[in-house]
């Protein structure tokens, strides 16, 4: 191994990719540490020492989002908004004519789709980041006494710095995204899944301290809560989680393909047997963080930073039962909130799969390039074979996600670990980490494959 990655920084090309990718991640941490100059720090602090509440949702989203929304940075809002645009966009692809009309027409209507995710990533970038200012920073107390009030103590009413902070929060989102773009096409990777990737390992170490600290062969003040064979128990589900992630994630199920005799110029080309391959997890990730995303918004309505505050101000009594039954019931460790959860996580595999993958226009290719699959006609009949095929992988796979996703929340019931350790060593986050790492070891393979090297997976 030490000798295939020799081989990678002999390779100037690819050096200098691996270093511009490095450059640009690096700079993205620097900007995630920068506090927004109306905070103040001390008491952002306080409120993350307190936990629970609206700070368990938030640090739920940062996983998903590379943000820092406790902190109130320039990053703060990370890459969500952008995110949330390409998938408004690709889902609209399916539905409106004109977009799918330009999802055909290759690269030049792949950057027109581009061109309309930047504007609605700046309007989304408005939106949440005055909510987000206006409702969790100054709702939680985050704003320094300054910018609040004035020298007799009274609220401003003048909305300058909530201005100021919503444009640094949306220009910190734009420049995310100019920097995924610059890894895409300088950079060797994904840029806008390193980019989560970077924040899910930079959190990585703090989740691991938390678990040491915890255990009884720590000999600070606060070990004796966790025993040897719990760490074993720990140890062994992190590996299992980590081998599974990796055996769904390459699972593929190869349909056997057999190409017809074809002319190219005057010579002609034997038809040959081939596999066509179908992944087992054809939807990825998207799944858990639609299904993630949804389910935070019970708590954040009925809670006591949303509706859940005003309503009781109206009726403290009533409301204040009624949201507190409502928040029990979407709380991480309850059974109705699991239940929803899976049944959301399996929804939303079959409906990205059937957007994603088109059984039609696949058999339609496989007709127009001379192949077919041995026992079915052509046409209709492979279409509807692929179809029953990947309807039954997508079942496997909706079940592999269901299990990771739910994973987190069994070690926090069953082993009393908390979540900021839980989410970071189980779940969506490792699923993120682990699937965006092979897409950047098998694009360094390719460089070196074209270069008559070993891949790094050989």
């Amino acid at each position: 191994m030490l000798e295939k990655l020799r081989v990678v920084f002999q390779i100037p090309e690819l050096r200098r990719k691996i270093a511009l990718t490095l450059l640009m991640l690096a700079i993205y941490r620097v900007g995630f540490q920068v506090s927004l100059p109306v905070i103040d720090l001390e008491q952002v602090k306080i409120n993350q020492s307190q936990g629970g509440g609206i700070n368990d949702i938030l640090q739920q989203v940062a996983v998903l989002s590379a943000s820092n929304l406790t902190t109130v940075t320039i990053f703060g809002l990370g890459i969500m908004p952008y995110i949330s645009a390409s998938i408004i966009f690709q889902l609209l692809g399916s539905v409106i004519p004109k977009l799918e009309q330009l999802q055909k027409e290759g690269e030049a209507g792949r950057k027109k789709i581009n061109e309309y995710t930047r504007y609605a990533t700046v309007v989304l970038c408005l939106i949440q980041s005055w909510f987000y200012v206006t409702q969790f920073a100054e709702g939680q107390g985050l704003v320094a006494p300054e910018f609040a009030y004035d020298a007799g103590g009274v609220p401003r009413m003048f909305l300058g710095w909530k201005i100021v902070s919503v444009l640094t929060m949306t220009c910190g989102t734009v420049f995310l995204m100019w920097l995924g773009e610059q890894i895409d096409e300088y950079g060797i990777g994904n840029g806008i899944s390193l980019l989560i990737m970077a924040g899910i390992l930079a959190s990585m170490p703090a989740a691991g301290l938390q678990l040491i600290d915890m255990s009884t062969l720590t000999l600070g003040a606060q070990g004796g809560k966790l025993d040897p064979p719990k760490l074993i128990l720990l140890a062994a589900m992190f590996i299992g989680v980590v081998v599974g992630v990796v055996f769904i994630t390459l699972g593929q199920r190869r349909i056997a393909m057999q190409s017809a005799k074809h002319m190219r110029g005057r010579r002609m080309t034997a038809g040959g047997r081939s596999y066509l391959p179908l992944k087992v997890n054809q939807a990825g990730v998207m799944p858990i963080i639609f299904a993630s995303s949804l389910m935070m918004f019970p708590l954040i309505i009925f809670g006591d930073s949303g509706l859940g505050r005003l309503a009781q101000s109206w009726d403290p009594g009533f409301f204040k039962s009624l949201f507190t039954g409502i928040s029990a019931a979407f709380s991480r460790e309850s059974f109705f909130y699991n239940v929803c959860f899976l049944l959301m996580i399996y929804f939303f595999c079959f409906f990205w799969t059937a957007i994603t993958f088109n059984p039609k226009d696949m058999a339609d290719n496989l007709k127009n390039y001379g192949s077919f699959i041995p026992g079915y006609r052509p046409g209709k009949r492979t279409a509807d074979y692929l179809e029953k095929v990947m309807f039954r992988i997508t079942y496997v796979g909706a079940g592999f996600l269901a299990l990771i996703a739910i994973i987190p929340t069994l070690i926090v019931m069953w082993l009393g670990i908390p979540w900021g350790v839980a989410m970071f060593y189980g779940g969506t986050s490792l699923l993120i980490a682990v699937s965006v790492a092979f897409d950047l070891v098998q694009k360094i393979d390719s460089h070196l494959v074209m270069r008559n090297y070993k891949g790094l997976l050989e």
